[in-house]
């Protein structure tokens, strides 16, 4: 029987699709490392989320955005350990983006390495949750991680092809 879609196909959209979501983790992570944020190439002008603007962020959605978020506990947890202990946490949050952004270019660990950035895109989803934003703020963000956590996406343009022919298939990622 004939597949419906042809799996090298489906391979590369999905590498491709990998490829991306890891660029944009990666892309922040380095500016949060290099401590810069505009972007301009030619006439194209954006920015990236440096370590100071994650910061703000991450106090503004939480103290100041419509009175604060309502989600219970998460106040405590961002008033209480992770802004007193930012000169830590922004080092964590940038190792994590670059270190997951380059795993998931590579391939390497690559479920693994979108399991690891979900993580941290549901706390930002807490943060959102009652913010009065845009409903699909944060799904954009952790949807494709929970797919890249289930597909071994991996295995065609990367490195974890290579670990599970070494490990006669048995590669987890």
């Amino acid at each position: 029987m004939t597949p419906a879609v042809d799996p090298l196909l489906l391979g590369r959209g999905l590498a491709a699709f990998r490829i991306f979501v890891g660029l944009i983790l990666l892309s922040n992570g380095l500016a949060k490392l290099f401590s810069f944020r505009n972007v301009e190439v030619g006439p194209y002008r954006s920015f990236l989320i440096d370590r100071d603007g994650a910061r703000r962020i991450l106090d503004f959605e939480v103290n100041q955005r419509g009175g604060g978020t309502d989600v219970p506990l998460l106040p405590t947890l961002v008033n209480d350990v992770l802004l007193p202990r930012w000169d830590v946490f922004q080092w964590l949050v940038t190792a994590l983006e670059v270190g997951v952004g380059a795993a998931l270019v590579l391939g390497i660990a690559s479920r693994g390495a979108a399991a690891l950035a979900l993580g941290q895109q549901l706390l930002l989803q807490l943060v959102y949750l009652s913010s009065g934003r845009w409903m699909w703020e944060q799904p954009h963000e952790w949807v494709p991680l929970v797919i890249l956590a289930l597909v071994p996406a991996g295995r065609v343009w990367g490195l974890d092809r290579r670990f599970a022919a070494a490990r006669s298939g048995r590669w987890p990622f």
